[in-house]
């Protein structure tokens, strides 16, 4: 009897000492280690700033008369076709300035009310919230050249932000007067920011534009 309690106490001992070993076997497997990300590089993964280190965050803002050259049929202002380039080429934000008081549909309108606008000075007002520009590395300002210069609508915009330490780039459709003077004003608004060369092209071309746009911007860099 005795012979048998003690098998039977040795045959115990050898079950849980084979349950605690498989226990010790086991339990690693269940507990995440520096190695579980090696051998699985998808484990626990997670999106870090370093992924777009580097990256430039773009920010397209435009004014455009919803209006051919001249009155001319358009599906869309030549300035939104030139910006929606920028935007497919960059992957970039995009912001259309509209105005309170919206511009007239025929052109002799339009150019003496912007005749009448660039004399006083003035600011028109935006209609919608303007974008927080804060995110953003580089900013383009587009816009059609109307006696010389941008819409001064365009001035509304650029004295309502600060993109001082930024790059901002100009870029427009016009009927002859190429950049205007939008290169050297934006480099007085914004002593601080970088203004590389721009982009121009006659508003009677934008359509043929495209490989134009894409070769400027590979050339800045984008």
């Amino acid at each position: 009897m005795k012979k048998r309690i003690i098998i039977a106490l040795v045959s115990l001992a050898v079950i849980v000492a084979a349950l605690v070993g498989y226990d010790f076997v086991i339990s690693p497997s269940h507990t995440k280690t520096a190695n579980d990300s090696a051998s699985n590089p998808t484990a626990g993964a997670s999106a870090s700033p370093s992924q777009n280190k580097g990256k430039k965050m773009v920010l397209i803002v435009y004014f455009s008369r919803n209006k051919g050259l001249y009155d001319g049929p358009a599906k869309i202002g030549h300035t939104k076709v030139i910006a929606d380039y920028i935007q497919k080429h960059t992957g970039g934000d995009e912001f259309e300035i509209q105005p309170v008081d919206d511009y007239p549909d025929t052109y002799q309108e339009t150019t003496d009310r912007a005749q009448r606008e660039q004399k006083e000075d003035a600011r028109p007002r935006i209609k919608n919230p303007l974008p927080d520009v804060s995110k953003y590395d580089t900013v383009f300002i587009g816009g059609p050249i109307w006696w010389g210069e941008y819409p001064m609508i365009v001035r509304t915009f650029i004295d309502s932000v600060n993109l001082n330490g930024k790059t901002v780039i100009p870029f427009t459709t016009h009927g002859g007067s190429s950049l205007g003077n939008t290169k050297q004003l934006l480099e007085k608004q914004y002593p601080q920011a970088t203004v590389p060369d721009g982009f121009a092209v006659s508003g009677t071309e934008v359509d043929g534009a495209r490989d134009s746009v894409d070769k400027w911007l590979t050339g800045l860099g984008y």
